[in-house]
Formats: structure tokens, C-alpha cells, sequence
């Protein structure tokens, strides 16, 4: 296994390539691993599909259960591992700076605030001085960890693309390593971002309705692409599609397409 300082090193550096790099999300141990037997450079932790894979509705699983899960992901792979920290669980900025502290004692190398709470955006006074305390608290290690901010204007269904923008350039003067909006869903909104900030930018692929691809957004620069709850959501598709199935016409066909045991064991086998 790679130590945390080596991950952190190729993270930094997979963010300094050319090229637009894809990195999943899973939710469990099982999914980290076949990602990444599928030869991603790194992986990222979604707070939705970690809260639905235990029943709970998203930012609401407590910080201590969030630890021990991201514990469990950076062990499962020898890839950098960044986690989805939601709002950092506290408005406090003195609490954000406590939080990416305590994060890091699980291994990972990068980690996203979120800049709402529930439905609502904080202002963007305080969601700077939060980013801020964030940016404190990644000088104070000795190595180079990769800090997101996000605005998550249009995840709370307030799609204003001048305050998305005015917000990511906020994040960006105050230290954010990578800014993220998750929600924009146009090849105009993408480049109207790209033109406004100097920094890495995140998108969010595999949400109903957008038409952004890998080739698009590799041509426009975009920096990486993430899935977020997306995989879950499709594997628990299928999970419910066969469980209708099988409710509604007791037909078994399903088991004709699974996954053998055998090719679970060899994609599990890290």
C-alpha cells in the first residue's frame, strides 16, 4: 500500500496533467474495489450513496460513522481517496477547520465542502469564511492535500449561473485547490465557469436530463469528472427492477444475467 503522503503526491499530480480524468464514487468496500480493478486513478466517496446504502437520507449520517466509512474506503485501494464531506457537518468556520483535521486521520488525500445547508445556500460571506478556515486547516499538514469547494446553487434547485460563478471565484481567491458546481448540465454553463476561475474544475456527470460527455468536457479543459451518487443509483435500479420482477410475475430470468460468484471473487480480490 501506498502511504498518504505517496497518494496525495499522485493526486496532486493527476490534477496537474493534461488530460480530463474520470473519478467514480463508491459506497462501500465492495465498490471501491472494482473500481478500482477497472484502473481509475483515483476515487472519491459520495455522501448520498454512502447515507442510502445505510438507509439514512443524505447529510444526515453522524460525522463519526462518516470517519469510520472513509477509514474502510482508503483501505479497500491503494488510489488517492478524496471525500465527500458534505457542509463539513458544522456552519462554524472554526468547525470546518476542526473537521478536515479530523478527516485526514483517516487516510484520505482531498476532501469537498458543500456551501448549504439542506436547502439552503449560506451566504457567501460566511461560505468563504468556511472555505478559508478549510484552506488553515490543509496549510497545517505536512503534506499536499487537495481541497474542493463547491457551490451547490443548482443542487438546491437555484439555478443562477452569475452567483455559481461569483461564489467559485470566492472559494478560489481563498485558497480551494478544485471548485465544483454540481447541477449545471449545459456545455454553455461549463464554459461560462471555465472562462471565470484559474483553478481545477469538477463536473458532475449522471444526472437525468444533461447531455455533458467526456469528450465535450475534455475538450473544453474540464479537469475532472465525478459521478457522485449516480452508480448507486443504477445498481439499485436493477435491484428494483428485478425485485418487481419477481414480486409481480415470480420469474427468476435474472439469475441468467448476474454476475457469477467467480467473477465477483476475482474482482474483489485486492
Amino acid at each position: 500500500m501506498k502511504s498518504q503522503n505517496e497518494k496525495a503526491e499522485l493526486f496532486k499530480k493527476i490534477h496537474n496533467d493534461t488530460s480530463t480524468f474520470i473519478i467514480p464514487n463508491p459506497w462501500d468496500v465492495a465498490s471501491a474495489k472494482i473500481l478500482t480493478y477497472f484502473g481509475f486513478k483515483a476515487l472519491a466517496t459520495s455522501s448520498a450513496a454512502h447515507a442510502f446504502s445505510e438507509g439514512a437520507y443524505d447529510n444526515s449520517v453522524p460525522i463519526n460513522d462518516i470517519l469510520t466509512h472513509l477509514q474502510k474506503i482508503v483501505s479497500a485501494t491503494d488510489l488517492p481517496v478524496s471525500a465527500d464531506l458534505g457542509n463539513g457537518f458544522y456552519k462554524n468556520p472554526k468547525k470546518i477547520f476542526e473537521t478536515i483535521k479530523l478527516s485526514v486521520t483517516t487516510g484520505i488525500v482531498g476532501a469537498s465542502i458543500e456551501d448549504v445547508n439542506g436547502n439552503s445556500a449560506y451566504s457567501i460571506e460566511l461560505s468563504t469564511e468556511r472555505i478559508t478556515a478549510a484552506v488553515e486547516a490543509v496549510k497545517s499538514l505536512d503534506f499536499p492535500f487537495t481541497l474542493t469547494a463547491r457551490s451547490d446553487n443548482y443542487i438546491i434547485g437555484n439555478q443562477d449561473l452569475k452567483d455559481t460563478i461569483k461564489r467559485l471565484q470566492a472559494y478560489q481567491n481563498a485558497g480551494a485547490d478544485v471548485l465544483f458546481a454540481p447541477g449545471i448540465q449545459t456545455i454553455e454553463e461549463v464554459q461560462s465557469i471555465l472562462y471565470e476561475i484559474d483553478k481545477p474544475l469538477n463536473v458532475l456527470i449522471g444526472i437525468k436530463g444533461s447531455l455533458l460527455n467526456y469528450e465535450d468536457l475534455s475538450k473544453l479543459g474540464v479537469k475532472r469528472i465525478s459521478l457522485g451518487a449516480s452508480l448507486y443509483r443504477n445498481a439499485m435500479t436493477s435491484f428494483v427492477d428485478t425485485i418487481k420482477q419477481i414480486s409481480q410475475t415470480k420469474n427468476f430470468s435474472y439469475a441468467q444475467k448476474s454476475i457469477s460468484s467467480n467473477e465477483l471473487n476475482n474482482l474483489l480480490s485486492l
